[in-house]
């Protein structure tokens, strides 16, 4: 069967899921994603993403890689439109773009980009911020986290910021971040990155730690020293999943059959 190759740009609330990735007998992205696809095309239809986002992680930029039959070729907008009637009203496909065939919706992306909330007034604890923000009664200082957000920057080993033993043995674990900056927010704070690729809780360590250098419980100087580590003993707690977002996922433009 002729089939053609389409990019869907996901919006998710990752609350009422158990991550991206299909698993038995749990609701995720991936498998209602794979279930409104198959209705749609009386087939079974894979749907790839850029990357695994955790339990209760939201994207707003999770690109997904499918192949539909021939029949949506040059009408990948209706099938949006068609995906949108049926999936579950925490999942919105926001884009479709048709791609080359040699697409790939991991391993052709050049930058994944993040960004964490942290919320610092009283109101963060508002059940309409906090499913979204993590809510920081702590004083925070802000030079801190900026320092320690510039030893971030460039190529680095992070595995001293990494779940062990979820990328390969003979893997690097090397990321090149080209961004990686907080900036402030009405009612507090966001912590943006952006890099080649992301370790498994990469962000969410880094965010942890970051905020126990800020408030006084560690040095700064121990962000480039377990940059500098070969394990991830001494990092500190991942932040919590709920307050984290997926931003965008960028791709060579020579991959669209359309400009993006």
């Amino acid at each position: 069967m002729a089939e053609r190759t389409v990019q869907l740009v996901l919006h998710y609330d990752g609350a009422g899921f158990s991550g991206w990735q299909r698993q038995p007998g749990q609701r995720t992205v991936q498998s209602v994603l794979e279930e409104a696809l198959g209705r749609l095309c009386a087939t079974p239809v894979s749907a790839l993403g850029s990357g695994r986002t955790d339990a209760g992680v939201h994207a707003r930029g999770q690109a997904v890689g499918v192949r539909v039959p021939e029949r949506w070729r040059g009408d990948v907008q209706q099938l949006r439109r068609a995906l949108n009637a049926v999936l579950p009203s925490d999942v919105w496909v926001a884009r479709a773009a048709e791609m080359r065939q040699e697409f790939h919706a991991r391993y052709s992306a050049v930058s994944r980009r993040y960004s964490y909330y942290v919320g610092t007034d009283d109101e963060a604890h508002s059940p309409f911020r906090g499913r979204y923000e993590l809510a920081f009664g702590q004083p925070l200082s802000r030079g801190a986290l900026d320092a320690a957000a510039a030893h971030l920057e460039g190529d680095h080993c992070f595995r001293g910021f990494a779940v062990l033993g979820t990328a390969p043995a003979e893997d690097d674990h090397r990321c090149r971040v080209t961004e990686a900056r907080w900036r402030e927010r009405p009612g507090g704070l966001v912590f943006e990155i952006e890099a080649n690729r992301f370790l498994h809780h990469m962000v969410r360590f880094l965010v942890g730690t970051m905020l126990d250098v800020a408030s006084g419980r560690r040095p700064l100087d121990d962000v480039p020293r377990l940059l500098a580590s070969s394990d991830n003993s001494e990092v500190s707690a991942p932040a919590a999943p709920h307050a984290l977002f997926l931003d965008r996922v960028t791709y060579p433009s020579e991959l669209y059959l359309e400009a993006p």
